[in-house]
């Protein structure tokens, strides 16, 4: 693997270190730095040229500088005559602005979309959008891979019984339906009415839960209020217990108090973004998606197919941190 190259930006070096830890490869160096105005400077220490090239980094917090990071590295890259510039954006910021909701809105996922394409970006590999279609806003070749197969691999080890798929609203229904097809149960929704961002009310719970151990899926958790109201709903409606899997720990504000004031028994995400440790809770449980990219990373590399990992609840082994 003489011609590919992975770097990490500033934002989740842990994460690239451990996926170059499946490549056997060591992680690029690269200088990531700050002028005194802020400004940042990038400038990468090996040999790129005629180069597979691979940028690990989330546009997580803080996201403008994130994005702006992660820019100025695809434009350094692209600047330096390599074969291919491969972004590697396990978590993708301004996901949830696809749509205009209202008048006077932007449509802040499309734009950078654009953004990535100008700055140089040949391909983008990303782990659960808020919405599919946002696939749709590039002009570059986009692997999207989804979680929830990691969590039904989660829950089939830990045998429970007496199961239902809890949709964290409407929109999530169709990737809960998979997912309580591959953990061979039933599903429910809740309903919920948002009337301002980052605030929903809990309105009602669609389908049987009383009895049942809830397994509320969702894409991420930001604030924590809707999906910790929906956890104490489901107990409120009979529930057994209640376990959260969401993709992205993005835990905003006080999202850990209210975590662990809330009803759910465990809470099950990935480490798409960075997670400090006052933020790893006692209930809070961490599964790794690195393999997964790494054998994404080999098989963009080989020229080889990507199809088969997109079954792959069979082929990666769960480990929590």
């Amino acid at each position: 693997m003489s011609d590919i190259k992975v770097f990490s930006g500033s934002v989740h070096r842990e994460f690239a270190e451990e996926i170059c830890r499946h490549l056997k490869i060591s992680l690029s160096e690269v200088i990531l730095k700050k002028f005194h105005d802020s400004e940042t400077y990038v400038k990468y220490l090996e040999k790129v040229r005629g180069e597979d090239v691979f940028i690990i980094q989330p546009t997580s917090r803080p996201v403008n500088e994130s994005l702006m990071e992660l820019l100025i590295m695809i434009d350094a890259l692209k600047r330096s005559s390599v074969n291919r510039i491969n972004i590697v954006v396990p978590y993708y910021g301004y996901a949830r602005q696809d749509r205009r909701a209202s008048a006077r809105e932007p449509i802040t996922a499309k734009l950078v979309a654009n953004l990535l394409t100008a700055a140089g970006a040949d391909r983008i590999v990303t782990v659960d959008l808020h919405s599919p279609q946002t696939v749709g806003f590039f002009d570059i070749d986009v692997d999207h891979f989804e979680a929830y197969p990691l969590f039904a691999e989660y829950f089939r080890k830990k045998n429970l019984k007496d199961i239902v798929a809890v949709a964290s609203d409407s929109g999530f229904a169709k990737k809960t339906r998979k997912f309580a097809k591959l953990m061979e149960c039933p599903m429910a929704i809740i309903d919920k009415r948002r009337q301002v961002h980052n605030k929903a009310e809990i309105v009602n719970v669609i389908g049987e839960v009383k009895g049942k151990i809830c397994l509320l899926i969702d894409d991420m958790i930001d604030t924590g209020g809707t999906v910790s109201k929906s956890a104490d709903a489901l107990m409120e409606k009979g529930a057994k217990e209640v376990y959260i899997a969401a993709t992205h720990a993005v835990f905003s504000g006080d999202a850990v108090e209210k975590l662990e004031k809330c009803g759910a028994k465990e809470i099950i995400v990935t480490d798409t973004v960075p997670i400090p440790k006052e933020k790893r809770i006692s209930k809070l449980k961490i599964l790794s998606v690195a393999e997964l990219m790494a054998q994404v990373i080999q098989r963009i590399h080989d020229h080889k197919s990507l199809g088969e990992l997109f079954s792959w609840e069979e082929k990666v082994d769960v480990r929590h941190k």
